[in-house]
């Protein structure tokens, strides 16, 4: 089985890890967030200077917390897209310098792909067919996981990601950056059912909604109209039960087109990735509902919920054991959609 060193550095992480196959051997990430709060969101510019500062430390902390040097390394990964593109380009650089350097073979990995792979680091027995969730802060899918790199959209977001939808939220209401564990705390406080917030629905052209597309724009526009009339009102926003009801749609509406999804075709297994996996009341929705229908629903570990290179090292590690690898030539990309994984390797 292969040992992979993996580089993530798609966003605002700047994380190394060291990957056999599904089983972590090292895992560092250094997040930027004390950084980018200041401006309310990240700065791509900024971002990229921090994965600068910070890149060589963390391959040698995953080295050294690993306890192997580079002949254990069969080969090195990074993220190649989708992504911030300066970002991107630190990380990708650093993993094709090693590649040539340490005479290993270089993979590009796509980040939608590891956040799948973030599942096999608890559940190393789970094997295709399966349906994924990913909610993160750019992207909301439901994947139909076939096989490595085999992928097809059933579903998607036709606005705002989930997690974008929580950060914009959040800062209607002044609570800063990163929204999503700050409404989920805060939700736990309030009353779900104190505010009627619309879910948002995708019409089809021949009538009815779409079962498995989600919208998340105007639920948001919607929290934006409630907050507005309190201040009209110069009432004190209830923060705890906006937050409440806001979480609540977001969880029953994702859970609803989900579960159809798995039972539409027939797969058992749910797999969800992403950081919005990590909130408790879409954990608390899938679960009681997997049950009912008889699903069984994974959700990673939290740390693996966020970005992590473990994730990419684990994706990394399964192409490499197919021989699949890719060209040095290889470039970043902002954007390419999951069912183009295998344009990536040769």
């Amino acid at each position: 089985m292969s040992t992979v060193l993996a580089i993530e550095t798609s966003c605002d992480e700047t994380a190394v890890a060291i990957v056999n196959n599904r089983q972590v051997c090292s895992s560092i990430i250094a997040s930027q967030i004390s950084v980018h709060q200041q401006y309310g969101g990240v700065v791509p510019e900024v971002a990229s200077r921090q994965h600068l500062d910070t890149i060589n430390g963390a391959i040698a902390q995953a080295l050294e917390q690993a306890k192997l040097d580079w002949e254990n390394i069969d080969g090195i990964a990074a993220t190649c897209a989708p992504g911030l593109v300066g970002a991107l380009l630190v990380g990708l650089t650093a993993a094709k310098t090693l590649a040539m350097v340490r005479n290993k073979p270089f993979l590009g990995v796509h980040h939608l792909e590891g956040h799948i792979y973030a599942t096999y680091l608890s559940e190393p027995a789970l094997e295709p067919p399966f349906l994924s969730l990913l909610v993160s802060g750019g992207h909301t899918s439901l994947i139909y996981v076939k096989d490595c790199g085999i992928y097809e959209t059933l579903g998607e977001t036709r606005d705002d990601a989930a997690g974008e939808a929580f950060d914009k939220v959040a800062r209607l209401m002044k609570l800063g950056y990163p929204g999503g564990p700050v409404i989920d705390r805060l939700a736990r406080e309030g009353n779900p059912q104190a505010f009627i917030l619309p879910e948002g629905k995708v019409s089809l052209a021949t009538g009815g909604y779409h079962r498995y597309d989600a919208s998340f724009s105007g639920l948001k526009t919607a929290v934006l109209r409630l907050v507005q009339q309190f201040e009209k009102d110069e009432q004190p926003i209830p923060v705890a039960d906006v937050a409440a009801s806001f979480q609540e749609t977001v969880a029953r509406s994702l859970t609803k087109r989900t579960i159809a999804c798995a039972l539409d075709y027939g797969l058992s297994t749910i797999a969800i990735g992403g950081g919005v996996a990590a909130n408790s009341g879409l954990r608390k929705h899938l679960q009681q509902a997997a049950e009912t229908h008889n699903l069984r629903v994974i959700f990673p570990p939290l740390k693996f919920c966020t970005d992590n290179a473990a994730m990419i090292g684990c994706a990394a590690a399964d192409h490499l054991n197919r021989g699949h690898t890719s060209a040095l030539t290889l470039n970043v990309q902002s954007r390419l959609a999951l069912t183009q994984v295998m344009n990536l390797y040769q």
